[in-house]
């Protein structure tokens, strides 16, 4: 699997540009962040990927996953999981059950459970099993919304600070987690994050900062989190 951007362009209405040319291929179980100020449109970016992007703006360029474009693919058919900082729950189930609507249609009721619950145990969460959304922490909701993110399997993921609502100890074992889960399945992955701690080590980064105070240009980098040498650049304005 893989997530590649040709030439995308995301401008508002009012003519100015979030984001302009950007070229961008993510392969298989590789883990891409991004990072910079808020505001400057990187989570804009992942709702175009995702097929969300707001009516405010017009997006340009070539998406695909796998080869095959993605552009005009309502979002429900694009096989991306997209997860933003608030966890979007569903209020009226427990937590196993928050887990087991996202595994395919055909595994039956109580297997459905037990998929559930192993997964609960691996990251020492299955005395939440029962518990209703409301019963939790806002830490342990954001756990539960990655896990369930997770058990659906997308060709690829998009993470919005998924780690930032976590405590620091929680925050290290849950990342290491996550992270072995995205290269185990081979899912490409691009993430928002202001906390550098949050890439992998052997991941890199897309460093989004401004360039020029006059004309408001603002260009990215990718670069190794092991601050090794530039592969790449990736231009906006």
């Amino acid at each position: 699997m893989s997530l590649v951007l040709q030439d995308l362009d995301i401008q508002a209405h009012n003519g100015e540009y979030l984001c302009r040319g950007v070229n961008l291929s993510i392969p298989a179980g590789e883990i891409i962040t991004i990072m910079g100020p808020s505001g400057c449109g990187k989570s804009t970016l992942l709702s175009a990927i995702a097929g969300h992007l707001a009516a405010d703006f017009t997006l340009k360029g070539n998406m695909s996953i796998d080869g095959d474009d993605i552009h005009l693919l309502a979002p429900h058919l694009r096989q991306v999981g997209l997860l933003f900082q608030d966890d979007l729950l569903f209020p009226h189930l427990n937590v196993w059950e928050n887990i087991a609507i996202a595994l395919p249609d055909n595994i039956k009721k109580q297997q459905r459970k037990s998929l559930a619950l192993a997964c609960l145990q691996e990251v020492e969460l299955q005395p939440l099993a029962y518990s209703m959304p409301t019963q939790i922490s806002g830490g342990q909701r954001a756990r539960i919304s990655l896990l369930r993110m997770l058990q659906a399997k997308p060709k690829v993921a998009l993470l919005d600070e998924p780690f930032s609502q976590l405590d620091q100890h929680s925050r290290s074992s849950f990342r290491q987690w996550v992270f072995a889960q995205l290269s185990e399945h081979q899912i490409p992955t691009l993430m928002v994050s202001h906390d550098r701690n949050d890439a992998p080590p052997s991941g890199s980064i897309l460093e989004w900062g401004q360039l020029s105070n006059n004309a408001g240009n603002l260009a990215n980098t990718l670069i190794k989190n092991d601050d090794h040498l530039t592969k790449s650049k990736m231009h906006v304005r």
